[in-house]
């Protein structure tokens, strides 16, 4: 053993172990790192005994390494310096974000009494890990998104928070960095003041609202009048000065009013009329309404860094997309309107973030395989003349200059072999529309428009095989080529209705972003949304987070 040493076998981590030095007569001891030997790795540490996995242990073990083994949290007098009472303060309030303060409160860490020998040493390690954890859960998230199907790469990138901490450590300034972690978007702020509030809302005792069996339209006598008036007076879609008097029995403005935005913010049809969907919708408890808040702030934290290119971004469950310009995304969108997406259970839209390369103005439709043998080849059969009828035609070879095979036995029997493949022609029969946007992927997924406006008026728009189909394709290619030199409005739209295919390469890169939240503060109106959980998306989520949030 070294002289002037006190061992501390429970701090044997990641190849070193962590002792307590003797200093000067009356000084707290600070904590060395010596080589472990092998055998003593099978040590428990104090790491593993709060809980730690052997990654967290490691990066534990790394940042008194960095920080030449001294004790890191703690004041000569072995208090909590001014730091582990900032980052206390933080893990006490980890709510805010949807997160737990369990996770964080380790035995020991809340204790501000004066300590000394391997007391202090555990405290210390217990502080380290906890402020590793949550600064990993503030910028990541608590749970990996590929561990649920996701194909968001955040937890892949190169993440190293424990060099972070200690050089914050170094530099005095460590709470401002770890707040700094938290995602930088004006939607993640506003939904933790929205978890915040209906948190506080989720104690109040509410009358029922009773179920209907046919829509209750303004004029109508119903019971339930004052149950929705309530709600939406502390949901903040009605003023409470506005609001019926107690025992009001006829449905009319302005709670007529009310309900129509509470309709929008929840993606209903803002008719106004009172059913089946509506009341199931104020039906909700608000308690489920904070979880939806919470699971939105988790996958924001999923989100990579964006900003630093144009961005396009589709939210699933709510069928909307936005676009903003390089910069912090603060500002509002510059672009905003309706989409569709896949549908439920069997063509869902994924998840992702790819880059937008070029647009195509009259494109050709290249069916799925997937669609040649589940619809295609069964429409043939039943009809000879279904190809002529879409203005399809089978080709082969890839690209747009493939050569056309007729429509023979032989050539639909190698359609159905896949030794040909099938497509639409272009013009405004194709189920494209005359724009398509193009973000290479491995799900074979793009945005484009559609000849089938009329889906657009539909509250619930998830219709498609996967892509995401837009409702306004010109305003969105005169945002996405607006930089390229002559691509005017005009331009843009003599290039829709000409009789051949154009691929236009974009400026720059765009970030397009494929994510999904059932919570959502809208960029466009500041309200909070909330979406059907249509993919089964936010159970999952759930699940895997645990019962403590």
């Amino acid at each position: 053993m070294l002289q002037g040493v006190i061992t501390c076998p429970s701090l044997v981590r990641g190849g070193l172990l962590l002792v307590l030095v003797a200093t000067a007569p009356g000084r707290v001891p600070t904590v060395a790192a010596q080589p472990a030997a092998a055998e003593d790795m099978r040590v428990a540490g104090a790491a593993r005994l709060l809980g730690a996995s052997a990654a967290e242990s490691d990066d534990v073990a790394r940042v008194y390494r960095a920080r030449a083994a001294a004790t890191i949290w703690t004041t000569p007098q072995g208090t909590p310096a001014a730091a582990a009472t900032a980052m206390t303060t933080r893990f006490e309030a980890a709510a805010t974000h949807g997160l737990d303060p369990a996770a964080y409160l380790l035995p020991g860490v809340r204790d501000r009494a004066a300590l000394a020998g391997e007391r202090l040493a555990a405290r210390d390690v217990a502080l380290t890990l906890a402020a590793l954890r949550y600064m990993r859960h503030l910028h990541l998230g608590r749970v990996d998104p590929r561990r649920l199907g996701l194909r968001l790469q955040t937890w892949a990138e190169p993440h190293d928070f424990p060099m972070l901490l200690a050089d914050g450590l170094g530099a005095g300034r460590v709470p401002a960095a770890v707040d700094a972690l938290a995602p930088p978007f004006a939607v993640y702020r506003a939904l933790m003041a929205a978890l915040a509030r209906y948190r506080a809302l989720a104690g109040e005792t509410l009358p029922p609202v009773p179920a209907v069996t046919k829509a209750v339209h303004p004029g109508d006598g119903w019971p339930g009048v004052d149950a929705v008036a309530r709600r939406l007076v502390i949901f903040g879609d009605l003023d409470a000065l506005a609001a019926p008097p107690v025992g009001a029995s006829v449905y009319q403005e302005p709670l007529v009013a009310a309900v129509r935005r509470f309709q929008t913010r929840h993606g209903l049809t803002p008719d106004g009329a009172l059913g089946a969907r509506t009341i199931a919708a104020l039906q909700v408890p608000i308690a489920a309404r904070a979880e939806q808040i919470a699971l939105a702030l988790e996958r924001l934290r999923w989100l990579p860094d964006l900003g630093t290119r144009r961005v396009v971004a589709v939210n699933i469950p709510m069928f909307r997309l936005w676009a903003w310009e390089a910069g912090p995304l603060e500002a509002p969108p510059v672009r905003s309107m309706e989409v569709i997406v896949g549908r439920a259970i069997r063509h869902e839209t994924p998840v992702f973030v790819e880059t937008m390369d070029h647009v195509i103005f009259r494109p050709y439709w290249n069916v799925p395989s997937s669609i040649v043998r589940d619809e295609v080849l069964p429409a043939i059969r039943r009809n000879p003349r279904y190809l002529s009828a879409q203005q399809m035609e089978i080709v082969r070879g890839p690209g747009d200059d493939a050569t056309v095979v007729g429509a023979t036995p032989e050539a639909i029997a190698a359609l159905a072999a896949g030794t040909l493949r099938l497509r639409q022609r272009p013009g405004p029969h194709n189920a494209l529309g005359l724009v398509k946007f193009a973000f290479p992927n491995r799900e074979s997924v793009y945005m484009h428009g559609t000849p089938s406006q009329s889906l657009f008026a539909r509250d619930r728009r998830d219709f498609s095989h996967g892509c995401i189909r837009v409702a306004d394709p010109p305003a969105l290619a005169a945002w996405a080529l607006g930089d390229v030199p002559g691509w005017t409005p005009a331009r843009i739209s003599e290039a829709m209705r000409a009789e051949v295919s154009e691929r236009v390469a974009v400026a720059a890169p765009i970030d397009v972003v494929l994510f999904y939240m059932t919570a959502s503060v809208g960029p466009d109106d500041d309200a909070l949304h909330f979406a059907d959980d249509i993919y089964g998306h936010d159970h999952a989520l759930a699940r895997a987070l645990g019962p403590a949030r």
